[in-house]
């Protein structure tokens, strides 16, 4: 993998986990921007949810509503337009 080439990476939680709607959930990620990344924007359920701008961390979940949810982490530019670099898992909160 060369040093720019841009990725983004949900490392917790997983594609298809059940979280629990009653504790504090986190989304932990990282990312490399590439030459054409800024910062990184979190969207729950298609919805912005936070801009993240450390590469690598963790960042807690606003409490969501039992059943299926889509957690992505998009790479952004300075404009906060998404450079097509991007991760997303589907989870289940019960």
């Amino acid at each position: 993998m060369w040093a720019d080439e841009a990725y983004a990476r949900i490392k917790f939680p997983s594609d298809g986990a059940k979280l629990d709607a009653m504790a504090q959930n986190r989304i932990d990620y990282e990312v490399n921007p590439g030459p054409r990344g800024d910062h990184i924007h979190l969207y729950v359920d298609n919805h912005e949810a936070a801009i993240l701008r450390k590469l690598v961390g963790s960042h807690q979940l606003d409490t969501m509503a039992p059943g299926p949810h889509t957690l992505c982490i998009k790479v952004v530019n300075k404009a906060h337009v998404p450079i097509g670099v991007e991760q997303c898992v589907k989870v289940v909160v019960e």
